[in-house]
Protein backbone atom coordinates (compact mmCIF):
# COMPACT_ATOMS: atom_id res chain seq x y z
CA UNK A 1 0.00 0.00 0.00
CA UNK A 2 1.43 3.38 -1.05
CA UNK A 3 1.36 6.53 1.01
CA UNK A 4 -1.37 7.88 -1.26
CA UNK A 5 -3.75 5.10 -0.25
CA UNK A 6 -3.01 5.72 3.43
CA UNK A 7 -3.32 9.51 3.31
CA UNK A 8 -6.22 9.72 0.84
CA UNK A 9 -9.03 9.55 3.47
CA UNK A 10 -7.51 12.56 5.26
CA UNK A 11 -6.28 14.63 2.33
CA UNK A 12 -9.49 14.31 0.30
CA UNK A 13 -11.53 15.58 3.26
CA UNK A 14 -9.57 18.80 3.67
CA UNK A 15 -11.96 21.76 3.27
CA UNK A 16 -11.54 23.44 -0.09
CA UNK A 17 -12.99 26.38 -1.99
CA UNK A 18 -15.20 25.17 -4.82
CA UNK A 19 -14.03 26.06 -8.28
CA UNK A 20 -16.43 28.05 -10.48
CA UNK A 21 -18.38 25.78 -12.81
CA UNK A 22 -18.58 28.41 -15.53
CA UNK A 23 -16.76 31.53 -16.62
CA UNK A 24 -16.64 34.20 -13.90
CA UNK A 25 -17.31 37.69 -15.29
CA UNK A 26 -14.43 40.11 -14.95
CA UNK A 27 -16.38 42.55 -12.75
CA UNK A 28 -17.24 39.75 -10.34
CA UNK A 29 -13.57 38.76 -10.17
CA UNK A 30 -12.69 42.32 -9.26
CA UNK A 31 -15.36 42.32 -6.56
CA UNK A 32 -14.01 39.12 -5.01
CA UNK A 33 -10.45 40.47 -5.15
CA UNK A 34 -11.40 43.82 -3.62
CA UNK A 35 -13.48 42.13 -0.92
CA UNK A 36 -10.62 39.84 0.14
CA UNK A 37 -8.21 42.80 0.12
CA UNK A 38 -10.50 44.79 2.44
CA UNK A 39 -10.84 41.77 4.73
CA UNK A 40 -7.05 41.37 4.77
CA UNK A 41 -6.51 45.01 5.79
CA UNK A 42 -9.18 44.61 8.48
CA UNK A 43 -7.59 41.48 9.94
CA UNK A 44 -4.10 43.05 9.97
CA UNK A 45 -5.52 45.67 12.33
CA UNK A 46 -7.21 43.19 14.70
CA UNK A 47 -4.70 42.89 17.55
CA UNK A 48 -4.33 39.66 19.47
CA UNK A 49 -6.45 39.47 22.60
CA UNK A 50 -4.36 38.72 25.65
CA UNK A 51 -1.26 40.66 24.60
CA UNK A 52 -0.09 44.09 25.77
CA UNK A 53 -1.14 46.87 23.42
CA UNK A 54 2.50 47.89 22.93
CA UNK A 55 4.60 44.80 23.65
CA UNK A 56 8.29 45.37 24.24
CA UNK A 57 9.22 42.29 22.24
CA UNK A 58 10.01 42.85 18.57
CA UNK A 59 8.64 41.17 15.51
CA UNK A 60 10.07 37.67 15.10
CA UNK A 61 10.14 38.09 11.32
CA UNK A 62 11.70 41.55 11.50
CA UNK A 63 12.66 42.89 8.08
CA UNK A 64 11.17 39.80 6.40
CA UNK A 65 7.73 41.15 7.22
CA UNK A 66 7.30 42.89 3.84
CA UNK A 67 7.71 39.52 2.11
CA UNK A 68 5.72 37.40 4.53
CA UNK A 69 2.92 40.01 4.73
CA UNK A 70 0.54 40.09 7.70
CA UNK A 71 0.87 42.37 10.71
CA UNK A 72 3.00 41.93 13.81
CA UNK A 73 0.94 41.33 16.93
CA UNK A 74 -2.30 40.91 14.97
CA UNK A 75 -4.39 37.92 14.04
CA UNK A 76 -2.43 37.91 10.75
CA UNK A 77 0.87 37.64 12.65
CA UNK A 78 2.08 34.58 10.73
CA UNK A 79 1.18 36.12 7.38
CA UNK A 80 1.87 33.94 4.36
CA UNK A 81 4.84 32.31 6.11
CA UNK A 82 3.21 28.88 6.62
CA UNK A 83 1.97 28.84 3.01
CA UNK A 84 5.41 29.68 1.66
CA UNK A 85 7.21 27.20 3.94
CA UNK A 86 4.80 24.45 2.91
CA UNK A 87 5.49 25.34 -0.72
CA UNK A 88 9.23 24.97 -0.08
CA UNK A 89 8.69 21.47 1.32
CA UNK A 90 6.50 20.53 -1.66
CA UNK A 91 9.05 22.01 -4.07
CA UNK A 92 11.82 19.89 -2.57
CA UNK A 93 9.72 16.72 -2.45
CA UNK A 94 8.45 17.27 -5.97
CA UNK A 95 11.91 18.11 -7.30
CA UNK A 96 13.27 14.88 -5.86
CA UNK A 97 10.26 13.00 -7.30
CA UNK A 98 9.39 11.55 -3.90
CA UNK A 99 5.66 12.24 -4.08
CA UNK A 100 4.88 10.23 -7.19
CA UNK A 101 1.96 12.52 -8.06
CA UNK A 102 0.87 13.29 -11.61
CA UNK A 103 -0.81 16.64 -11.06
CA UNK A 104 -1.25 17.33 -14.77
CA UNK A 105 -3.21 14.33 -16.02
CA UNK A 106 -4.49 12.49 -12.95
CA UNK A 107 -7.50 14.15 -11.21
CA UNK A 108 -7.02 11.96 -8.10
CA UNK A 109 -3.42 13.11 -7.74
CA UNK A 110 -4.49 16.72 -8.17
CA UNK A 111 -6.90 16.40 -5.25
CA UNK A 112 -4.22 14.68 -3.14
CA UNK A 113 -1.70 17.39 -3.95
CA UNK A 114 -4.07 20.17 -2.93
CA UNK A 115 -4.99 18.32 0.26
CA UNK A 116 -1.32 17.68 1.04
CA UNK A 117 -0.54 21.36 0.57
CA UNK A 118 -3.27 22.39 3.03
CA UNK A 119 -2.14 19.74 5.52
CA UNK A 120 1.46 20.98 5.35
CA UNK A 121 0.27 24.56 5.89
CA UNK A 122 -1.46 23.44 9.10
CA UNK A 123 1.73 21.68 10.19
CA UNK A 124 3.80 24.81 9.48
CA UNK A 125 1.34 26.94 11.45
CA UNK A 126 2.04 24.74 14.46
CA UNK A 127 5.80 24.53 13.89
CA UNK A 128 6.05 28.33 13.57
CA UNK A 129 3.39 29.48 16.00
CA UNK A 130 4.09 27.18 18.96
CA UNK A 131 7.76 28.22 19.43
CA UNK A 132 6.79 31.85 18.84
CA UNK A 133 4.27 31.74 21.71
CA UNK A 134 5.73 29.24 24.17
CA UNK A 135 9.51 29.25 23.55
CA UNK A 136 10.04 33.00 23.28
CA UNK A 137 8.57 36.34 24.31
CA UNK A 138 7.63 37.56 20.85
CA UNK A 139 3.96 37.18 21.75
CA UNK A 140 3.92 37.85 25.52
CA UNK A 141 0.85 37.29 27.69
CA UNK A 142 -0.63 40.38 29.32
CA UNK A 143 -0.65 40.37 33.12
CA UNK A 144 -3.83 42.43 33.18
CA UNK A 145 -5.67 39.88 31.06
CA UNK A 146 -4.30 37.05 33.21
CA UNK A 147 -5.93 38.66 36.23
CA UNK A 148 -9.14 39.18 34.28
CA UNK A 149 -9.48 35.61 33.00
CA UNK A 150 -9.20 32.56 35.31
CA UNK A 151 -7.11 30.55 32.85
CA UNK A 152 -3.62 31.44 34.03
CA UNK A 153 -0.60 32.36 31.93
CA UNK A 154 -0.42 29.02 30.13
CA UNK A 155 -4.10 29.13 29.23
CA UNK A 156 -3.70 32.66 27.91
CA UNK A 157 -0.76 31.58 25.76
CA UNK A 158 -2.88 28.81 24.25
CA UNK A 159 -5.54 31.43 23.52
CA UNK A 160 -2.97 33.61 21.74
CA UNK A 161 -1.76 30.63 19.71
CA UNK A 162 -5.34 29.77 18.75
CA UNK A 163 -5.79 33.29 17.38
CA UNK A 164 -2.67 33.29 15.20
CA UNK A 165 -3.49 29.73 14.05
CA UNK A 166 -6.95 30.95 13.04
CA UNK A 167 -5.30 33.79 11.13
CA UNK A 168 -3.02 31.32 9.33
CA UNK A 169 -6.01 29.23 8.26
CA UNK A 170 -7.96 32.31 7.18
CA UNK A 171 -5.14 33.60 4.98
CA UNK A 172 -4.83 30.13 3.40
CA UNK A 173 -8.45 30.13 2.27
CA UNK A 174 -8.40 33.82 1.37
CA UNK A 175 -5.56 33.00 -1.00
CA UNK A 176 -7.58 30.13 -2.47
CA UNK A 177 -10.62 32.35 -3.00
CA UNK A 178 -8.59 34.93 -4.91
CA UNK A 179 -6.85 32.24 -6.98
CA UNK A 180 -10.14 30.62 -8.03
CA UNK A 181 -12.62 33.49 -8.03
CA UNK A 182 -10.51 36.64 -8.28
CA UNK A 183 -7.62 38.16 -10.20
CA UNK A 184 -4.08 36.90 -9.62
CA UNK A 185 -3.26 35.08 -6.40
CA UNK A 186 -3.95 35.93 -2.78
CA UNK A 187 -0.29 35.57 -1.80
CA UNK A 188 0.74 38.12 -4.42
CA UNK A 189 -2.12 40.43 -3.47
CA UNK A 190 -1.13 40.40 0.22
CA UNK A 191 2.51 41.13 -0.62
CA UNK A 192 1.50 44.09 -2.77
CA UNK A 193 -0.74 45.40 0.02
CA UNK A 194 2.00 45.19 2.67
CA UNK A 195 4.75 46.69 0.51
CA UNK A 196 2.48 49.48 -0.71
CA UNK A 197 1.79 50.44 2.89
CA UNK A 198 5.53 50.65 3.57
CA UNK A 199 6.18 52.69 0.44
CA UNK A 200 3.42 55.13 1.36
CA UNK A 201 4.75 55.39 4.90
CA UNK A 202 8.25 55.99 3.56
CA UNK A 203 6.98 58.92 1.52
CA UNK A 204 4.92 60.47 4.33
CA UNK A 205 5.21 59.97 8.11
CA UNK A 206 6.14 56.54 9.35
CA UNK A 207 5.34 56.62 13.07
CA UNK A 208 5.35 58.73 16.23
CA UNK A 209 8.01 58.43 18.87
CA UNK A 210 7.36 57.35 22.45
CA UNK A 211 6.42 60.87 23.52
CA UNK A 212 4.06 61.32 20.60
CA UNK A 213 5.49 64.76 19.81
CA UNK A 214 6.43 66.19 16.42
CA UNK A 215 10.09 66.02 17.39
CA UNK A 216 9.79 62.26 17.84
CA UNK A 217 8.39 61.65 14.37
CA UNK A 218 10.11 59.24 12.07
CA UNK A 219 9.93 61.36 8.95
CA UNK A 220 9.32 60.14 5.43
CA UNK A 221 10.91 61.52 2.29
CA UNK A 222 8.39 64.28 1.59
CA UNK A 223 8.50 65.93 5.05
CA UNK A 224 12.27 65.49 5.24
CA UNK A 225 12.88 67.31 1.99
CA UNK A 226 10.20 69.86 2.81
CA UNK A 227 12.02 70.57 6.07
CA UNK A 228 15.34 70.83 4.26
CA UNK A 229 13.95 73.33 1.76
CA UNK A 230 12.27 75.33 4.53
CA UNK A 231 15.47 75.50 6.53
CA UNK A 232 17.46 76.31 3.43
CA UNK A 233 15.13 79.25 2.80
CA UNK A 234 15.52 80.28 6.46
CA UNK A 235 11.86 79.56 7.15
CA UNK A 236 12.45 77.09 9.99
CA UNK A 237 10.42 73.98 10.82
CA UNK A 238 9.81 74.20 14.54
CA UNK A 239 11.48 71.64 16.78
CA UNK A 240 12.95 69.49 14.02
CA UNK A 241 16.50 70.50 13.09
CA UNK A 242 17.85 70.04 9.56
CA UNK A 243 21.29 70.79 8.13
CA UNK A 244 21.42 74.27 6.57
CA UNK A 245 23.75 73.36 3.68
CA UNK A 246 23.54 70.85 0.89
CA UNK A 247 26.87 69.29 1.84
CA UNK A 248 25.78 68.98 5.46
CA UNK A 249 22.55 67.34 4.37
CA UNK A 250 24.28 64.79 2.11
CA UNK A 251 26.68 63.80 4.88
CA UNK A 252 23.79 62.70 7.09
CA UNK A 253 21.87 59.44 6.90
CA UNK A 254 18.79 61.43 5.93
CA UNK A 255 20.66 62.91 3.01
CA UNK A 256 21.35 59.43 1.72
CA UNK A 257 17.60 59.07 1.16
CA UNK A 258 18.23 60.22 -2.40
CA UNK A 259 19.83 56.80 -3.00
CA UNK A 260 16.64 54.87 -2.08
CA UNK A 261 14.67 57.09 -4.47
CA UNK A 262 17.01 56.24 -7.33
CA UNK A 263 17.13 52.56 -6.32
CA UNK A 264 13.34 52.26 -6.14
CA UNK A 265 12.88 53.88 -9.55
CA UNK A 266 15.61 51.71 -11.10
CA UNK A 267 14.06 48.53 -9.71
CA UNK A 268 10.70 49.48 -11.20
CA UNK A 269 12.27 50.23 -14.59
CA UNK A 270 14.51 47.14 -14.68
CA UNK A 271 11.77 44.69 -13.67
CA UNK A 272 9.25 46.12 -16.14
CA UNK A 273 11.89 46.02 -18.88
CA UNK A 274 12.93 42.47 -17.96
CA UNK A 275 9.28 41.38 -18.05
CA UNK A 276 9.05 42.68 -21.61
CA UNK A 277 12.27 40.97 -22.80
CA UNK A 278 11.29 37.64 -24.30
CA UNK A 279 11.93 35.07 -26.97
CA UNK A 280 8.71 34.50 -28.92
CA UNK A 281 8.23 31.07 -30.49
CA UNK A 282 5.79 31.26 -33.44
CA UNK A 283 2.76 28.96 -33.32
CA UNK A 284 0.03 28.09 -35.79
CA UNK A 285 -3.21 26.16 -35.36
CA UNK A 286 -3.16 22.73 -36.95
CA UNK A 287 -6.82 22.82 -37.99
CA UNK A 288 -7.82 26.48 -38.16
CA UNK A 289 -6.08 27.97 -41.16
CA UNK A 290 -4.68 31.43 -40.53
CA UNK A 291 -4.91 31.12 -36.74
CA UNK A 292 -1.46 32.06 -35.46
CA UNK A 293 0.05 32.98 -32.16
CA UNK A 294 3.30 33.18 -30.23
CA UNK A 295 4.55 31.48 -27.08
CA UNK A 296 6.65 33.99 -25.09
CA UNK A 297 9.65 32.79 -23.08
CA UNK A 298 10.32 35.80 -20.84
CA UNK A 299 13.68 36.69 -19.37
CA UNK A 300 12.14 36.32 -15.91
CA UNK A 301 10.39 33.13 -16.98
CA UNK A 302 9.89 31.75 -13.48
CA UNK A 303 8.68 35.17 -12.26
CA UNK A 304 9.96 36.65 -9.01
CA UNK A 305 7.87 34.33 -6.84
CA UNK A 306 10.70 31.81 -6.20
CA UNK A 307 12.42 34.63 -4.29
CA UNK A 308 9.69 34.30 -1.67
CA UNK A 309 10.85 30.74 -1.09
CA UNK A 310 14.49 31.81 -0.70
CA UNK A 311 13.77 34.64 1.72
CA UNK A 312 11.23 32.58 3.67
CA UNK A 313 13.89 29.89 4.13
CA UNK A 314 16.30 32.54 5.41
CA UNK A 315 13.62 33.92 7.74
CA UNK A 316 13.05 30.47 9.24
CA UNK A 317 16.81 30.00 9.73
CA UNK A 318 17.07 33.33 11.56
CA UNK A 319 14.00 32.53 13.66
CA UNK A 320 15.66 29.23 14.63
CA UNK A 321 18.75 31.15 15.70
CA UNK A 322 16.67 33.46 17.90
CA UNK A 323 14.95 30.51 19.56
CA UNK A 324 18.30 28.80 20.19
CA UNK A 325 19.65 32.01 21.71
CA UNK A 326 16.74 32.25 24.13
CA UNK A 327 16.55 28.57 25.06
CA UNK A 328 20.25 27.52 24.93
CA UNK A 329 21.98 29.35 27.76
CA UNK A 330 25.42 28.05 26.84
CA UNK A 331 25.21 28.58 23.09
CA UNK A 332 28.77 29.13 21.77
CA UNK A 333 29.56 32.53 20.36
CA UNK A 334 30.65 31.09 17.03
CA UNK A 335 27.10 29.75 16.52
CA UNK A 336 25.42 33.08 17.13
CA UNK A 337 25.72 36.28 19.15
CA UNK A 338 22.73 38.53 19.78
CA UNK A 339 22.02 41.96 21.22
CA UNK A 340 20.44 42.27 24.63
CA UNK A 341 16.90 42.05 23.28
CA UNK A 342 17.81 38.92 21.33
CA UNK A 343 16.26 40.03 18.06
CA UNK A 344 19.38 41.44 16.37
CA UNK A 345 22.17 39.00 15.48
CA UNK A 346 25.64 40.50 15.93
CA UNK A 347 28.03 37.62 15.33
CA UNK A 348 28.57 33.93 14.69
CA UNK A 349 27.29 31.67 11.91
CA UNK A 350 23.79 33.11 12.07
CA UNK A 351 25.23 36.59 11.52
CA UNK A 352 26.88 35.57 8.25
CA UNK A 353 23.72 33.74 7.14
CA UNK A 354 21.54 36.78 7.85
CA UNK A 355 20.74 38.83 4.74
CA UNK A 356 21.92 42.43 4.64
CA UNK A 357 18.70 44.43 4.85
CA UNK A 358 19.79 48.08 4.91
CA UNK A 359 22.68 50.48 4.33
CA UNK A 360 23.31 50.74 8.07
CA UNK A 361 24.26 47.04 8.16
CA UNK A 362 27.25 47.44 5.84
CA UNK A 363 28.13 51.18 5.72
CA UNK A 364 30.26 51.17 8.87
CA UNK A 365 31.04 54.89 8.54
CA UNK A 366 27.38 55.68 9.31
CA UNK A 367 27.66 54.16 12.79
CA UNK A 368 25.24 51.62 14.22
CA UNK A 369 25.83 47.87 14.24
CA UNK A 370 28.21 47.93 11.27
CA UNK A 371 30.62 50.26 13.10
CA UNK A 372 31.38 47.45 15.58
CA UNK A 373 32.39 45.00 12.84
CA UNK A 374 35.60 44.70 10.89
CA UNK A 375 35.31 45.58 7.18
CA UNK A 376 36.32 42.06 6.16
CA UNK A 377 33.47 40.63 8.26
CA UNK A 378 30.97 42.95 6.58
CA UNK A 379 32.22 42.14 3.10
CA UNK A 380 32.16 38.41 3.88
CA UNK A 381 28.55 38.68 5.00
CA UNK A 382 27.61 40.66 1.88
CA UNK A 383 29.40 38.09 -0.31
CA UNK A 384 27.61 35.17 1.35
CA UNK A 385 24.24 36.93 1.00
CA UNK A 386 24.89 37.66 -2.67
CA UNK A 387 26.07 34.10 -3.33
CA UNK A 388 23.05 32.56 -1.59
CA UNK A 389 20.55 34.76 -3.44
CA UNK A 390 22.12 34.29 -6.88
CA UNK A 391 22.63 30.53 -6.52
CA UNK A 392 19.34 29.84 -4.73
CA UNK A 393 17.52 32.17 -7.12
CA UNK A 394 18.53 30.01 -10.09
CA UNK A 395 17.94 26.75 -8.21
CA UNK A 396 14.48 27.63 -6.89
CA UNK A 397 13.54 29.02 -10.30
CA UNK A 398 14.22 25.58 -11.79
CA UNK A 399 12.17 23.89 -9.06
CA UNK A 400 9.36 26.40 -9.58
CA UNK A 401 9.24 25.85 -13.34
CA UNK A 402 9.30 22.06 -13.07
CA UNK A 403 6.66 21.79 -10.33
CA UNK A 404 4.21 24.34 -11.71
CA UNK A 405 3.85 22.87 -15.17
CA UNK A 406 6.07 25.47 -16.88
CA UNK A 407 8.88 23.11 -17.91
CA UNK A 408 9.58 22.11 -21.53
CA UNK A 409 7.74 18.79 -21.27
CA UNK A 410 4.61 20.20 -19.62
CA UNK A 411 4.54 23.25 -21.87
CA UNK A 412 4.91 21.12 -25.00
CA UNK A 413 1.98 18.98 -23.90
CA UNK A 414 -0.14 22.07 -23.22
CA UNK A 415 0.61 23.48 -26.68
CA UNK A 416 -0.18 20.10 -28.23
CA UNK A 417 -3.50 19.88 -26.37
CA UNK A 418 -4.50 23.36 -27.57
CA UNK A 419 -4.11 22.24 -31.19
CA UNK A 420 -1.16 24.55 -31.86
CA UNK A 421 2.18 23.64 -33.42
CA UNK A 422 5.44 25.28 -34.46
CA UNK A 423 5.39 26.00 -38.21
CA UNK A 424 7.81 23.73 -40.07
CA UNK A 425 7.85 21.06 -37.33
CA UNK A 426 5.79 17.92 -36.92
CA UNK A 427 2.85 18.14 -34.53
CA UNK A 428 4.45 15.98 -31.89
CA UNK A 429 5.01 16.76 -28.16
CA UNK A 430 8.56 15.39 -28.23
CA UNK A 431 9.45 17.68 -31.13
CA UNK A 432 7.96 20.68 -29.32
CA UNK A 433 9.81 19.71 -26.15
CA UNK A 434 13.17 19.67 -27.95
CA UNK A 435 12.55 23.14 -29.34
CA UNK A 436 11.51 24.51 -25.95
CA UNK A 437 14.55 22.94 -24.27
CA UNK A 438 16.71 25.32 -26.28
CA UNK A 439 15.27 28.28 -24.40
CA UNK A 440 13.38 27.52 -21.18
CA UNK A 441 16.12 25.96 -18.97
CA UNK A 442 18.73 28.60 -19.82
CA UNK A 443 16.34 31.54 -19.50
CA UNK A 444 15.00 30.16 -16.20
CA UNK A 445 18.44 30.03 -14.58
CA UNK A 446 19.55 33.41 -15.93
CA UNK A 447 16.31 35.09 -14.86
CA UNK A 448 16.43 33.56 -11.38
CA UNK A 449 20.03 34.65 -10.84
CA UNK A 450 19.27 38.15 -12.13
CA UNK A 451 16.37 38.52 -9.70
CA UNK A 452 18.55 37.36 -6.80
CA UNK A 453 21.24 39.90 -7.74
CA UNK A 454 18.72 42.75 -7.98
CA UNK A 455 17.20 41.84 -4.61
CA UNK A 456 20.57 42.04 -2.85
CA UNK A 457 21.57 45.29 -4.55
CA UNK A 458 18.26 46.89 -3.60
CA UNK A 459 18.83 45.90 0.03
CA UNK A 460 22.38 47.25 0.01
CA UNK A 461 21.39 50.65 -1.39
CA UNK A 462 18.05 50.91 0.40
CA UNK A 463 14.57 51.63 -0.88
CA UNK A 464 11.78 54.05 -0.01
CA UNK A 465 10.19 53.15 3.31
CA UNK A 466 12.85 50.54 4.07
CA UNK A 467 11.08 47.99 1.88
CA UNK A 468 13.29 44.96 1.31
CA UNK A 469 14.68 44.50 -2.18
CA UNK A 470 12.87 41.21 -2.57
CA UNK A 471 9.59 42.78 -1.47
CA UNK A 472 9.97 45.59 -3.99
CA UNK A 473 10.84 43.16 -6.79
CA UNK A 474 7.85 41.02 -5.91
CA UNK A 475 5.52 44.00 -5.84
CA UNK A 476 6.59 45.31 -9.25
CA UNK A 477 6.55 41.88 -10.88
CA UNK A 478 3.22 40.78 -9.38
CA UNK A 479 1.61 44.11 -10.24
CA UNK A 480 2.82 43.78 -13.84
CA UNK A 481 1.42 40.26 -14.07
CA UNK A 482 -1.92 41.34 -12.61
CA UNK A 483 -2.00 44.09 -15.23
CA UNK A 484 -1.40 41.50 -17.96
CA UNK A 485 -4.08 39.23 -16.53
CA UNK A 486 -6.58 42.09 -16.37
CA UNK A 487 -5.82 42.98 -19.99
CA UNK A 488 -6.30 39.34 -20.97
CA UNK A 489 -9.59 39.12 -19.07
CA UNK A 490 -10.89 42.25 -20.78
CA UNK A 491 -9.89 40.80 -24.15
CA UNK A 492 -11.74 37.58 -23.39
CA UNK A 493 -14.80 39.54 -22.31
CA UNK A 494 -14.79 41.38 -25.65
CA UNK A 495 -14.20 38.25 -27.71
CA UNK A 496 -15.86 35.18 -26.11
CA UNK A 497 -14.73 32.97 -29.02
CA UNK A 498 -11.11 33.46 -27.92
CA UNK A 499 -12.00 32.18 -24.47
CA UNK A 500 -13.40 29.00 -26.01
CA UNK A 501 -10.35 28.55 -28.21
CA UNK A 502 -7.78 28.95 -25.41
CA UNK A 503 -9.87 27.35 -22.67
Amino acid sequence: MSWKDTAEPVLTRMPTVRRPQRHVPFKRKLMWTAGILVLYFFLTNVHLFGMPVDPEAGDAFGRFRSILAGGAGTIMHLGIGPIVTASIVLQLLGGADLLGLDTENNPRDQVLYQGLQKFLVLVMICLTGLPMVFASDYLPASRAVQELLPIGKMGLKWLIFAQIALGGVLILYMDEIVSKWGVGSGVGLFIIAGVSQQLFGGLTIRQFGDAGSFADLSLGLIPRWAGFVSNWLNLGVGEVEFPTTVSGWLLTDAGLEIIPIITTILIFVIVVYAESVRVEIPLSHARVKGARGRFPVKLIYASVLPMILVRALQANIQFLGQILHQQWAGMPGWVGQYADEGAQVTGGVFYYLAPVQSRQEWMWWLGGQASNMEPWQIFLRVGIDLGIMVFAGGLFAIFWVETTGMGPESTAQQIQNSGMQIPGFRQNPSVLEKVLERYIPQVTVIGGMLVGFLAVMANLLGTIGGVSGTGLLLTVSITYKIYEEIAEEQLMEMHPMMRQMFG
